[in-house]
């Protein structure tokens, strides 16, 4: 089958939010009295250490004010984890999925926010939690009220009564996801579950979202879910982006005829192992499975990247989300050991990979974070920014608005020596030459045969001199990245 992905995403640079961190509006701030009842409500302070149950008080109308430094920034389409009510500041035990969490504004500020999103032409993915729900989801309570008598019951599994929802000394006794009596977990071979979730889907693709990122997808194993799903989002938005949150191979998921590209964990790890090496913090990159480690030299790093762009079609590597952080992962800055120019390394390697860039809140200007609850610090204000990291996320950006040939041309390694890696991004009569040193001595290359005859240093440090016939020398300082095109 031909393959059809958004062209959008080719050329989007994403940036993802955690809401409940990010931003307060201005109003929460000075005029309360305005703002609804249910959010004058008591909040952690916000420059305090993240809990896992605490609120911060980011809203939606708060990212709405922020929307102009997005764009500053070069931001085009912005990737919201959960924003349905839900009793939990991550909010991915959804309580009503047709219903944007009174703590961020409910409704009234998700449609403020997506139409000063789309007026600024910044398209806005949410995030799908369709293989659990939640204690408080109404028909998952009904049960809880009913027991035996719900009529809602094979829209879950239940093993026994009565239910043991919130006594960890009982045994379970419903299908929770990964065992957690907080999660019930969809039957999703019921075939009222299964269709209220595609109209859950299909609702908010009518409303205007421009996409839907899918937590845990792999897990929902009904036969043909994610191809009814593709299909009726599809139907109403041809240019709707779906992507899935797969860690590992997922070339079952991306033939076309399911999601159109997925969180590119497989780029995330290599890249780190190649930008950071020995910095790599091993107790906040071993628990998770993306393998930031073991250290990579340029030859590792280009196996792994020519193995990764072999695994799926090119339709498909244009269209996936790249990303260095998450909410789910310590951050990049402090899993690289706070070295910057690991950070401004891995950055650069991102900004010139095909697919969506995707930079998660405040890793721009510096924010640490360790592990879950720590990644999901809130947003520092302006005195603690790392202005030239956040100069350095702008100028890449801008670089990667300006040439076609970054976002979708196609990529070529061009030499794989010591720690020095150098690949091409070629479209058309236009070749972009980016050339990393993640060693801690300056390396001169010698790039022979080049389809270009002359080229300049566009961006980063080092110099290019043109001898002989289409032959470059390149000489890259220490722990230094350039790009070079005409």
């Amino acid at each position: 089958m031909q393959i059809q992905t958004p062209d959008w995403v080719k050329h989007a640079v994403f940036y993802q939010i955690f809401p409940d961190r990010f931003a307060r509006s201005s109003a929460a701030e000075h005029q309360g009295s305005r703002l609804p009842p249910e959010m004058q409500v008591p909040l952690e302070a916000w420059e305090s250490p993240p809990t896992l149950q605490g609120y911060k008080g980011g809203d939606l109308w708060g990212v709405a004010e922020q929307l102009d430094y997005l764009q500053d920034l070069g931001i085009t389409a912005v990737y919201f984890t959960p924003i349905f009510q839900s009793a939990s500041n991550h909010r991915y035990h959804t309580h009503n999925y047709y219903a944007v969490d009174p703590l961020l504004g409910g409704n009234e500020a998700f449609f403020d926010l997506l139409q000063a999103a789309h007026d600024r032409n910044i398209k806005v993915v949410l995030d799908g939690v369709f293989n659990h729900a939640s204690r408080g989801f109404f028909y998952f309570n009904d049960i809880l009220e009913n027991g035996p008598h719900s009529p809602w019951l094979d829209w879950f599994t239940i093993h026994g009564w009565p239910l043991s929802a919130y006594d960890g000394n009982l045994p379970e006794n419903y299908r929770g996801w990964v065992n957690n009596r907080a999660l019930p977990q969809f039957n999703h071979h019921n075939r009222q579950a299964r269709e209220y979730i595609m109209r859950v889907g299909e609702y908010w693709i009518e409303q205007g979202i421009d996409g839907w990122r899918l937590d845990v997808p792999f897990e929902i194993e009904a036969e043909g879910f994610w191809v009814e799903f593709r299909d009726r989002i599809k139907a109403i938005n041809p240019e709707a982006y779906i992507v899935g949150e797969v860690w590992t191979d997922s070339r079952q998921w991306l033939a076309g005829d399911q999601f159109d590209g997925v969180m590119n964990y497989l780029f995330t790890g290599p890249t780190m192992a190649f930008a950071a090496k020995q910095n790599v913090v091993l107790p906040l990159a071993e628990p998770v499975d993306y393998f930031p480690y073991p250290a990579l030299d340029a030859k590792g790093y280009a196996e792994k990247i020519e193995s990764l762009l072999n695994l799926y079609d090119w339709e498909i590597q244009q269209t996936q989300l790249n990303l260095l952080s998450s909410h789910d992962v310590a951050r990049a800055f402090s899993v690289m050991g706070e070295d910057k120019s690991s950070m401004e390394i891995a950055t650069l390697l991102l900004m010139t990979f095909p697919g969506a860039p995707s930079i998660y809140y405040g890793d721009e200007v510096g924010l640490k974070g360790q592990l879950d609850p720590d990644c999901r610090r809130t947003f520092p204000p302006e005195k603690e920014w790392d202005q030239s990291l956040l100069a350095f996320h702008k100028d890449l950006i801008a670089l990667r608005h300006a040439h076609p040939a970054l976002r979708v041309g196609k990529y070529k390694t061009l030499a794989a020596e010591g720690e020095c890696y150098v690949f091409a991004r070629i479209l058309d009569q236009e070749m972009m030459v980016v050339a990393v040193n993640s060693g801690d001595r300056t390396i001169s290359v010698r790039l022979a045969d080049m389809p270009m005859a002359s080229g300049t240093v566009l961006y980063g440090k080092g110099t290019v001199d043109w001898v002989g016939d289409r032959t470059a020398m390149l000489q890259i300082p220490a722990r230094a990245s350039m790009i070079l095109g005409s």
